[in-house]
């Protein structure tokens, strides 16, 4: 199938969106209306434009309310009908799209209806073009696609047919049973594409601010997508995404979002191919200035984490504990270097290991990821390196080099503590602007399989934070996506002093959590409110010995019918934490009935 984007979807002007969507590799674009009347050229220098990028434009659109006016107004329509013929010949399309009739004077007779479409149909002959013909999820008489491809089937034109929008079939709960059983494929004239997250609210409001691409959302779009295919359609997907975070967005970057995710959802259905995935964490790496006074390595120490290996050519050390590995990069003419520059202190890297690193890659090049390369010497691992859609560095490693990384590129220079405790990264926290959620949200899903759980708010004590985890099929990858319109709370706070960095939590997994405690030094450790400690008590069968040994060392408590859940956090470093961890039992969550406790104590903290 080929791939065409609605300029709706993007920011800027008409001729930035144009450029934003060839370069991204869509083979088309529909221009919307309001586009091209707030453009200060001609539809033909549009059309040249768009030749010169080699863009195909798809359709003009919208044509608004044409079938069952009343006399008088139905002979306007069709004059303005013949002017937006006259504008689609200058840009050089042959489609034009119309949306169902929304007026409250319209009329519901249907075969007044189709008497007026089949005169639309027949100007639409003599000049040349087709109409498409949609069903508005808050049409007056015709809302659903059925009703819709009845009214198409009535008029019975070789010039008309009918609109297929996935907002507007799901958004009203329509099934795919007349797309599967009665429309056949030479009657489809434009395929839309958008999906949704599950929302109740009023559907013109949903319509214009919460469509999202394709798999960013919780609509049934690989089934469309699979049932066009059954149906033999070849033709174009198209994007038409009203969301205002798309709109006040680099062009350029939700370009590449929407190519990505027509590529992936045209991928869900070829059931041929196995994509790959990430299946865990070989390391997290952070751009520091040097070793004397590195914030992070002070707090890992008082944990019990001790340097165990250096890099054999650059100015990198390595913390290893279990199968956790912190890496420590001072290079300064690197990519962490860069980094650094940017963002100051931070996170600015993780090794994720998958069985099959080259089909990863070859995965992440075809969505329009970005690649780094990074420097080595001739008997060091040739690493491949992603870029995300945070700028974070991803490296990819299989199971094997995950180790052998360790022993061909870094020298040993002294052993594990044998009494750390720790076995494993349990998930990490990655705050991003809001504007860029869904597009870190698809990266991960689309390139690594990760699967999103569901969201939920965080009570900071100014304002609410979004957070979503996502994780890898076999959850030992869990990475919590953070993000609020509030402008003073901790994750504000992050990325205002961190210039955008991403990673600002980090949660170790240990077997004995009162063992864990004893070893960090009270002037890292985050203070919980003793208050806290009353409220658990009440919410929970606990012993008053229990209670009083987690306050004594501020740590905080949860459970529910699957297990329970032990945790505490250190003061923030540049904005970063670290978490350490015990679950008991099958217990799954993240103790995200805490997150207004440390939220706060963080606050105070501060």
């Amino acid at each position: 199938m080929k791939y065409s984007i609605a300029t709706v979807c993007l920011s800027g002007t008409l001729e930035q969106k144009m450029h934003a969507a060839a370069k991204a590799g869509f083979h088309a674009i529909e221009i919307f209306e309001n586009d091209l009347t707030q453009y200060r050229g001609s539809a033909a220098d549009v059309r040249r434009i768009a030749d010169s990028l080699g863009l195909e434009i798809l359709v003009l659109q919208p044509v608004r309310d044409m079938e069952g006016m009343p006399d008088g107004l139905r002979e306007k329509k069709f004059h303005m009908l013949e002017k937006k013929i006259e504008l689609a010949h200058q840009l050089g399309t042959q489609r034009l799209m119309m949306c169902s009739n929304t007026q409250p004077y319209s009329s519901p007779d249907l075969h007044q209806c189709a008497d007026d479409l089949h005169k639309i149909a027949e100007l639409a002959k003599r000049e040349g073009v087709q109409l498409g013909y949609e069903a508005l999820a808050w049409g007056r008489h015709i809302a659903d696609y059925d009703d819709a491809w009845k009214l198409v089937n009535m008029v019975d034109h070789d010039n008309l047919g009918i609109v297929l929008d996935t907002f507007h079939m799901f958004a009203r709960g329509n099934t795919l049973d007349t797309l599967k059983n009665e429309i056949p494929v030479e009657k489809i004239a434009l395929v839309q594409v958008a999906d949704a997250p599950k929302m109740q609210m009023d559907i013109l409001q949903y319509s214009r601010h919460y469509r999202c691409f394709p798999g960013q959302g919780d609509f049934p779009v690989i089934e469309f997508v699979q049932a066009l295919k059954d149906k033999g359609f070849n033709d174009y997907l198209s994007h038409e995404v009203f969301n205002d975070e798309f709109r006040s967005s680099s062009p350029i970057k939700k370009a590449v979002d929407g190519i990505r995710s027509l590529k992936w959802l045209e991928d869900q259905t070829n059931k041929d191919v196995i994509p790959p995935v990430a299946e865990g964490v070989s390391f997290v790496e952070f751009a520091a200035h040097d070793r004397l006074n590195n914030p992070f390595t002070d707090v890992l120490e008082s944990l019990g984490f001790c340097k165990t290996h250096q890099h054999k050519s650059k100015d990198v050390d390595l913390y290893q504990v279990g199968e956790i590995n912190f890496i420590f990069n001072y290079e300064k003419n690197s990519p962490a270097g860069l980094h650094l520059q940017e963002h100051g202190e931070s996170v600015c890297g993780l090794g994720l290991v998958t069985s099959n690193v080259s089909a990863l890659k070859d995965l992440a090049i075809r969505y329009n990821g970005s690649t780094i390369a990074q420097t080595r010497q001739q008997n060091e691992l040739a690493i491949p390196t992603l870029k995300s859609a945070n700028n974070l560095m991803i490296s990819l490693f299989n199971g094997i080099e995950s180790h052998t990384f360790y022993e061909v590129d870094f020298e040993r220079v002294a052993e594990q503590n044998s009494d750390a405790n720790f076995s494993h990264i349990d998930h990490m926290g990655q705050v991003v602007a809001p504007a860029d959620f869904l597009s870190n949200l698809f990266f991960y899903k689309s390139i690594f399989g990760f699967t999103p759980e569901e969201s939920f708010d965080l009570p900071d004590i100014n304002g609410l934070i979004t957070s979503q985890t996502i994780k890898s099929p076999n959850d030992k990858v869990k990475i919590a996506l953070n993000s609020t319109n509030a402008k003073k709370t901790s994750t504000q706070r992050f990325i205002n002093e961190s210039n955008g960095a991403s990673i600002n939590q980090i949660a170790i997994a240990c077997d004995d959590i009162f063992k864990a405690v004893k070893k960090l030094s009270p002037i890292y450790q985050l203070k919980i409110p003793s208050n806290y400690y009353l409220d658990i008590q009440a919410q929970y069968d606990v012993s008053d010995e229990l209670i009083a040994k987690l306050q004594q060392n501020n740590i905080l408590y949860a459970e529910d019918d699957k297990g329970s859940f032990f945790h505490f956090y250190t003061k923030e470093m540049n904005g970063l934490f670290f978490e350490v961890v015990q679950r008991i039992g099958e217990y799954n969550k993240y103790g995200e009935t805490n997150a207004f406790i440390r939220l706060a104590a963080q606050a105070s903290a501060y």
